[in-house]
């Protein structure tokens, strides 16, 4: 089997996914067929002794869409963002001023009288038609895939769009020409307005979509930037640069202080230590030594060392997290759209029923007006405006009040998942803690005065650029304490720190050096030592001249909100677990103090997404709440992914939802905003068929056929109107909502 790729064009929508899929499924040989709509990319399997890729491009177009077999080809996302910026701007241009034109005669204003519907119908008409065919225009792909899509009875909302405002539009253009065959009561049958606020309504939604889907590339391309260009190897006993795509393994690799590790390799000589939190999430830098494994894309902090590459190219951790994260957004089925569903039986239904009304009216009457009448009545009232708007303005109303709140929610498709779920996996750095180690406690080994403690420890540590040695320079400055500088200062890379202050020698660091400097009286400093590091604490041993002083715990604290809100979210019935790469003791320790009882701890950098994808499998919908990079795939493979605003950008490019505020409480309050604008949807839904479903017997002549009164196409598009005024109205009500 062999496994490839197509970017695909002209993907509006779900259902336009669903076709190319379908499509694609269909090829003979054709084993496995998948649409990713936010990278715009089909992936398929296929046995190429009975197909061949130009029969998935022939099927892919007979579908009505484009695929392309070179990357190179494809459209990128931000040209189509651009041009639908473009296509909104000039919409704007000529819809606002057309909506004042109108709205002010509605209003009962009176307009000068070369303009006036009733001094200068015409003129007035044709001013609307001046100013409604611009947009029209700007708006014809709609028209186009809508009418491609109908075609090959596989319609979607470009379908709808099309409809409506083709119809509005014509019989505007109907009531124009009879407007200047002297009618001037046709002023009153125009419907320009309608037509060019749905298109530019329905280019806003199609631009604010295409901004997020985007973005769906720009994580990859973030990780992709971690990795250095360049290397230094060892060959034939002298440094040589060369791509870092060109190391092999086995080879020697330098790496000096400041400079990414360009594959993932095995420290031979040096000492340093390594930021991996933008791989780990784990703020505190890892002590690396001989036989240490490093990770390509970290950074290495303090001392120059030589690797050993043992993982190189498609096979290091961060191309594996990136090759993750591919298959974790690949793998998620776009979430159907109600509205979609229903238009596939709703649109032909309608034009069915029109043309059947106006065919039995014309046989039965010999009218051809009122035959058209009543066919352009069915149009209009069935006109799917509401329906089209129904869910975008619910969604555009529900992510604004969610950005007044600090919660960037970045698709409708993730306000519609969130509801759905069942477990809740919080990482533990970042995230149920604050990511920021701090000084916990302070244990002396005879009565030496804790300030004192401290005050050496950070007097030796001041040039130190350890986050340890921060912590308690921190701790000194908050507490007023005096710090001196060292007379004499050396990092001991692995171990700590080594200075003199006032003539006092220090030692600050392991339970290592203390052993290797034979510090005396140590006993003391361990058990308190064994019982701090026993609650996932980070120690340092501090002696002067010798002599052991006592032992300083550092750590990463819980968030004062974490307990609240995990408690909220088992009250709205979810399970709430926490997932880490520390130690099962620590993650049990900071678990317990947020109320949290299940732990998935050890867990490996790139691992994250398999154990979402375990939790998935028994048939649980998950949201991940994460910040770090190595968070990035399992915040994709999750149903919904949030991430701590405070995270890396990586975590956030992924996550479908963005916390600004850095508060695990907004997680709670994205909940009840899904729940509130999923239910707000379904309300405009009822509303936007409930007209038509009332509305469309009446304007087929039902009532005219017993002798009452024919419906008007006016009254049709008034009452086409209030459900789309109505649904609006519905949707700015999650404005107010308490979350």
């Amino acid at each position: 089997m062999t496994d490839k790729s197509f970017a695909i064009e002209g993907m509006n929508c779900a259902s336009c996914a669903a076709h190319v899929e379908k499509a694609a499924a269909k090829v003979e040989g054709i084993t496995f067929a998948s649409v990713n709509l936010a990278t715009e990319r089909l992936t398929i399997s296929y046995d190429e002794r009975k197909t061949s890729v130009n029969s998935v491009l022939d099927a892919v177009s007979r579908a009505g869409y484009k695929a392309i077999d070179d990357e190179k080809e494809r459209r990128s996302a931000q040209p189509e963002t651009e041009r639908l910026r473009k296509r909104l701007i000039w919409s704007l241009i000529f819809t606002i001023p057309l909506l004042a034109l109108t709205m002010s005669t509605m209003a009962g204003a009176r307009l000068p009288a070369f303009i006036s519907p009733e001094d200068s119908p015409l003129a007035f008409a044709l001013l609307q038609f001046l100013l409604t065919t611009p947009v029209i225009i700007t708006g014809r792909s709609f028209y186009l895939a809508g009418t491609k899509t109908l075609l090959r009875g596989n319609p979607g909302m470009d379908t709808l769009v099309a409809m409506g405002t083709a119809a509005a539009y014509l019989y505007s253009i109907y009531a124009t020409v009879r407007i200047t065959g002297g009618d001037g009561h046709s002023v009153h049958s125009l419907y320009y307005e309608s037509a060019a606020a749905i298109i530019t309504l329905i280019t806003m939604g199609r631009y604010l979509e295409a901004r997020s889907k985007s973005k769906a590339g720009n994580a990859i391309r973030k990780l992709l930037s971690l990795a250095p260009p360049l290397a230094t190897v060892l060959r034939d006993g002298k440094e040589k640069t060369v791509p870092a795509s060109k190391v092999q393994v086995d080879e020697l690799v330098v790496i000096k202080p400041g400079e990414r590790f360009p594959v993932d390799g095995k420290v031979t000589s040096g000492n340093t230590s390594a930021d991996e939190s933008m791989l780990t999430g784990e703020s505190t830098p890892v002590e690396k030594s001989e036989g240490s494994e490093v990770t390509g894309g970290s950074i290495n902090l303090n001392g120059s060392v030589v690797c050993r590459a043992t993982r190189v190219g498609s096979a290091t951790t961060l191309a594996r997290i990136v090759k993750l994260m591919e298959e974790a957004q690949g793998s998620k089925a776009p979430i159907a759209r109600l509205a979609d569903k229903i238009s596939g039986i709703f649109v032909p239904v309608v034009m069915v029923l029109a043309l059947l009304a106006a065919t039995g009216w014309l046989i039965g009457t010999g009218d051809f007006r009122l035959a058209f009448t009543v066919l352009i009545s069915v149009l209009i009232i069935a006109c799917p405006c509401a329906l089209g708007l129904a869910t975008p303005v619910a969604v555009m109303v529900g992510t604004g009040r969610g950005a007044q709140q600090g919660i960037l929610i970045k698709s409708g498709e993730a306000l519609e998942t969130a509801r759905k779920a069942k477990v809740v996996v919080l990482d533990k750095t970042g995230t149920v803690t604050t990511g920021i180690p701090i000084v916990t406690d302070i244990r002396p080994v005879r009565e030496e005065d804790k300030d004192r403690l401290i005050s050496v420890a950070a007097s030796a540590e001041s040039r130190s650029e350890h986050p340890v040695a921060k912590a308690v320079a921190e701790y000194a400055i908050v507490k007023g304490l005096p710090v001196t500088g060292p007379d004499r200062f050396t990092a001991l890379p692995g171990y700590g720190v080594e200075a003199s202050v006032n003539g006092t020698h220090i030692l600050a660091g392991s339970k290592r050096l203390m052993d290797e400097r034979k510090v005396e009286e140590t006993t003391g400093a361990d058990f308190a030592a064994e019982e701090l590091a026993a609650q996932g604490k980070t120690i340092m041993f501090l002696a002067a001249d010798g002599k052991c002083l006592g032992v300083i715990a550092v750590a990463d604290t819980i968030r004062p909100e974490s307990a609240g809100a995990v408690r909220e979210l088992k009250a709205m019935g979810l399970e709430v677990m926490m997932i880490t790469g520390d130690s099962l003791q620590t993650a049990r320790h900071i678990a317990g103090q947020a109320g949290i009882g299940s732990v998935i701890a050890g867990v490996l950098p790139g691992d994250k997404a398999e154990e979402i994808r375990k939790i998935r499998n028994n048939g649980n919908s998950v949201i991940m709440v994460g910040d770090g990079i190595n968070d990035a795939p399992a915040l994709a493979t999750a149903d919904v992914g949030i991430a701590i605003g405070s995270g890396t950008d990586v975590a956030i490019e992924a996550a479908d939802v963005v916390l600004i505020k850095n508060d695990l409480q907004d997680v709670v309050r994205t909940l009840r905003l899904s729940n509130s604008t999923i239910r707000n949807i379904k309300q405009n839904l009822f509303w936007a068929f409930f007209y038509n479903i009332l509305g469309i017997p009446v304007a087929m002549g039902l009532l005219h056929l017993f002798g009452g009164p024919l419906l008007n196409p006016m009254i049709a598009a008034a009452a086409m109107s209030f459900s789309s005024v109505s649904v609006v109205w519905n949707a700015l009500r999650l404005r107010n909502i308490k979350l």
